[in-house]
């Protein structure tokens, strides 16, 4: 809600000095008289109803008043399209969800961690083009590159291990990335690839999409997710989960090999306080300028005010001039 007019809304401090002649002329009009003695009235005094309501007349006008001023504001709601010039850079996040990230080394498992830890990286970066990008066996876009972070939090929670065809397609996914950002005009194109696990699958090596990644100066920062040595993985049996410890197989060379090539930084996340830090680091990003188009369209809600303000007006009338036209 925004005012059309908003300097009318000092009108509102004329509502005091009002209240002020009220309370003025109501002991003004009180009568007083010196008697001998007051034993004559000690008898419990009774009086109407209509007393007690003397000063709802002037309490509606003042309310219609402050009514009316709001009417002079005019007051809007908007609702719009317009473009602007804003600081940020342009992000795609690329996640993997293979079933391994369902280890439990961090809690409550890595996929869970890895999507809290991201929403708050997106919370904190209201200006920035953020997109999504998953893989595990195979990769494909959540959500392409935008500044409505609503959307792309709620995209976030149907993020899950086993929505896409199991494995572990570093390249593909990197790649996939690449193709969401690389038409960006921002100076800076990031992308961050948070994996647990070594290249099994897909047609494209990873090194391969970072070299594409380089070619359109996009800088890849990598995340390699998990404890050093063994972490408890949940495995479903007959008789319900099981928990058995597996080896962390990260390919950390191929990770550093990426990072390097595209100008970005590797990083190890070993539980959920680092991983938490790396997004931290990453924070720390220069920043470049970037449209967004905003819809915006103005409407006039002061009918109801002054519909209001009649209703007001006219019930101080009536009781005026019929309920109150005689107070015993």
């Amino acid at each position: 809600m925004i005012f059309a007019n908003p300097a009318y809304l000092y009108l509102g401090l004329l509502i005091i000095p009002f209240i002020l002649w009220y309370i003025y002329k109501l002991r003004k009009s009180q009568a007083s008289v010196q008697i001998s003695s007051a034993e004559a009235f000690d008898a419990p005094e009774t009086r109407s109803v209509k007393v007690y309501l003397r000063h709802v007349p002037f309490i509606l006008r003042m309310f219609a008043f402050l009514a009316l001023i709001i009417v002079l504001a005019r007051p809007q709601s908007t609702d719009s399209w317009q473009n602007r010039s804003t600081e940020g850079i342009d992000i795609v996040l690329a996640i993997d969800v293979s079933t391994s990230m369902l280890a439990e080394d961090l809690k409550p498992n890595r996929i869970e961690a890895a999507k809290d830890v991201a929403a708050s990286f997106i919370s904190g970066r209201m200006n920035d083009n953020i997109g999504l990008v998953v893989f595990s066996g195979e990769s494909f876009t959540q959500c392409p590159l935008t500044t409505d972070h609503a959307v792309l939090l709620n995209l976030f929670k149907d993020i899950r291990c086993g929505i896409i065809q199991d494995g572990t397609a570093i390249g593909l996914g990197l790649a996939n990335a690449v193709s969401r950002i690389k038409d960006s005009k921002a100076v800076s194109k990031v992308i961050i690839l948070l994996t647990d696990g070594s290249n099994n699958m897909g047609e494209i090596a990873p090194v391969t999409a970072a070299d594409i990644a380089k070619t359109f100066g996009i800088r890849v920062y990598t995340i390699g997710v998990g404890s050093k040595g063994m972490a408890p993985y949940p495995f479903q049996t007959a008789y319900g989960v099981q928990y058995q410890n597996v080896p962390v197989d990260i390919d950390e060379d191929m990770l550093k090999q990426i990072a390097a090539l595209t100008g970005g930084q590797y990083f190890r996340a070993t539980d959920n306080a680092t991983l938490a830090g790396i997004y931290e680091e990453i924070d720390r990003l220069e920043k470049t300028k970037i449209n967004v188009q905003e819809y915006s369209k103005k409407q006039e809600e002061y009918r109801n005010i002054a519909i209001l303000a009649l209703i007001l007006l006219l019930l101080e009338i009536l009781l005026r001039n019929v309920l109150l036209r005689t107070i015993p």
